[in-house]
């Protein structure tokens, strides 16, 4: 009986984390798409964020459809988070933290003092 007390409390501590996990990432993408002058809440909706996404990059609408091939998708994936790193005016240094430590460098780039400085830095 004590052994399903403390699994249970031990998943419900897991499930608390990885909540404030994901709503952390979720206001720090809301803050990206608003510095890019892009509405916040759009990161909610699935699909349309990926449409806003692709604006914020620079990218043409078509795009999308890159994201439905497996494999590509993982390429195309990276190569959109680049071209996000670069809009901000970082480089491909912050781009491999975007995508291997992304709890870490999404919020940076959300509530930090980078600015947007146009589609794929331009």
């Amino acid at each position: 009986m004590d052994e399903n007390i403390f699994y249970g409390a031990f998943g419900a501590f897991f499930l608390i984390i990885i909540l404030a996990i994901t709503v952390l990432i979720i206001i720090a993408e809301w803050k990206i798409y608003e510095k890019a002058g892009k509405p916040g809440w759009a990161v909610l909706i699935p699909i349309y964020n990926l449409i806003v996404l692709l604006e914020i990059v620079g990218k043409p609408l078509w795009w999308i459809f890159l994201f439905l091939i497996p494999f590509v998708n993982i390429i195309f994936g990276i190569w959109v988070t680049n071209l996000l790193s670069k809009s901000f005016g970082k480089d491909e240094a912050f781009t491999v933290g975007l995508i291997l430590l992304g709890i870490i460098f999404y919020p940076i780039l959300g509530f930090g003092d980078a600015k947007y400085v146009g589609p794929a830095g331009k």
